[in-house]
């Protein structure tokens, strides 16, 4: 995550400022006047909407272990997991999400800071903590490591920045830079959020402790368990049940969100925009209301087809899918220059290979990519978005070449830079 916030830094600002400028609420808005191209928009929408629900889907699983982890059969406990974030989101739209997110802050908080502190005490201390990882990485050098092995650099690398890069590109994290007051707030907080980043750090260190305490995660979900079964060996009932409200309501807080955003991409974009352009406020939230529990019920379909061994891997696809819209959406934040056929190919391009390599390998985030007789493991993200950037790059030369049309950019240099200050817009809200 250290890597994004340079990012926001420098792009979220030129989006924030370009947006108020012309009205836009999503990114789709952005790509069609910014390129003149409503097939463009159209698969910017598309994409947005499709790889947010396996997004959603690891946060549906959170909510599903924790609640597996107080005794729930496994098949039941994903059925409540579903049901809950569906009725929580279709009745109340986002004023749930807002009313609830500094609750689910002080909650994991406070379940963060009773975890650094307290099982390092009960395991005897860090030093013991660490030592008991080092045996563990001694006896089994090849299925653990205690640090990042030589073999895992590109591996890792790769996924820190495919990840990095595709973050941002999300339909709820451009919302929330949207509800920002002004450009300046959007950089004062992209300069605060690497304090999130030690937060992180930190719930990394869990797992390190899981190992000291030698907990056995439940064998539906492996190493998935890890973390409700310490709080489960570590703390009492009472607190356990208050660590595991903390978790499930950590993952509805943004699952929600994130279906909101790819509803509203639908209702703006693809209904008003193709199947009912006069369509009333009313219609147009119900349209939402209703788009929103079928992107619930697709992340749903991902936990059920998909190998969830590591479901780390249901975020990983999704940015293996919206990196393909960086083209337009963020080098588009600089330049007109790509032709508006040419992104359409690299999209097409990237996003069919990116879905064959995880296709390839059992929908794991790591392609072996072979150069010369050497294995190079890297994150298909990475990979398809090269893909994407090259045909993207030539068929730009080649169009332009050939004099094809180019479409007209609705918008000049001086609305990236603008600043614009005005109140945040509640028409971001479609299924209140």
């Amino acid at each position: 995550t250290i890597l994004v916030y340079p990012l926001i830094f420098l792009l979220m600002p030129k989006f924030w400022s370009v947006a108020k400028q012309h009205g836009y609420v999503t990114a789709a808005d952005f790509v069609r006047h910014r390129f003149g191209s409503s097939l463009l928009a159209l698969l910017v929408a598309l994409t947005g909407i499709l790889a947010t629900m396996p997004y959603i889907a690891l946060q549906m699983f959170g909510i599903e272990v924790s609640i597996a982890q107080m005794g729930v059969p496994v098949e039941l406990a994903l059925v409540i997991a579903f049901l809950i974030l569906a009725a929580y989101t279709y009745t109340s739209g986002l004023r749930a999400p807002a009313m609830i997110a500094l609750v689910k802050d002080v909650m994991i908080f406070i379940v963060m800071f009773a975890a650094i502190i307290y099982i390092p005490i009960r395991l005897g201390g860090w030093g013991n903590i660490f030592a008991a990882v080092h045996a563990k990485a001694a006896a089994s050098p090849k299925t653990f490591h205690e640090i990042l092995a030589p073999a895992q650099y590109t591996a890792y690398t790769s996924l820190a920045l495919g990840s990095a890069l595709a973050l941002f590109l999300y339909p709820h994290s451009l919302t929330g830079v949207l509800s920002s007051n002004s450009r300046i707030v959007v950089k004062r907080n992209a300069a605060l959020l690497p304090i999130y980043s030690l937060m992180l750090g930190l719930l990394a260190l869990l797992g390190y402790m899981a190992v000291a305490m030698n907990v056995h995660p439940a064998a539906a979900y492996k190493s998935n368990g890890a973390i409700p079964a310490l709080i489960t060996a570590a703390f009492p009932d009472w607190f356990a049940g208050f660590a595991f409200a903390a978790i499930s309501i950590g993952a509805l807080v943004p699952a929600a969100v994130m279906s909101i955003a790819a509803a509203n991409l639908f209702t703006r974009n693809i209904y008003k925009e193709y199947i009912r352009p006069q369509c009333s406020d009313r219609e147009e939230s119900t349209v939402a209301k209703l788009t929103s529990l079928v992107v619930k019920v697709g992340a749903l379909a991902f936990i059920i087809l998909l190998p969830a061994t590591q479901v780390i891997n249901f975020q990983l696809l999704g940015g293996v899918w919206i990196i393909q819209t960086l083209p337009a959406v963020f080098l588009g934040l600089y330049t007109h220059w790509f032709h508006r056929w040419a992104m359409v190919i690299g999209w097409a391009a990237g996003m069919i290979s990116g879905t064959l390599m995880a296709y390839s390998q059992k929908f794991v985030s790591i392609f072996p990519l072979s150069i010369g007789g050497v294995s190079i493991p890297t994150y298909h993200a990475v990979l398809s978005l090269i893909i994407n950037l090259v045909l993207t790059i030539v068929f730009t030369l080649i169009f332009r070449a050939v004099h094809m049309a180019q479409g007209q950019d609705g918008t000049v240099p001086a609305d990236y830079e603008a600043p614009v200050v005005e109140t945040p817009e509640p028409a971001l809200e479609q299924l209140g």
